[in-house]
């Protein structure tokens, strides 16, 4: 199972916006870098019940998509190619 916390990157360094307490030390972590800019989620339609209803849709299969083994979609057309090409 998966655990996100939000967290800014200063001098080569990750500082965390909290403490996770369900996470042993030397737990592997990825890291994904956001856009600094908020997303205005309203600009693009979605109310705060909407955005609340992804969350959880999302939920469902956040498990799954944070699996390492999904690294093999990360170049997916890419590979689709090579596999065609032969």
């Amino acid at each position: 199972m998966s655990t996100t916390i939000e967290g800014v990157y200063h001098n080569g360094e990750i500082e965390l916006s909290e403490t996770p307490s369900d996470v042993c030390e030397g737990t592997r972590v990825v890291v994904i870098f956001m856009p600094s800019e908020a997303i205005d989620l309203r600009e693009r339609g979605i109310d705060e019940a909407q955005a609340a209803n992804l969350r959880a849709r999302f939920a469902t299969f956040a498990e799954d998509w944070e699996n390492p083994e999904m690294s093999i979609y990360d170049n997916y057309d890419e590979e689709k190619a090579k596999l065609q090409a032969r």
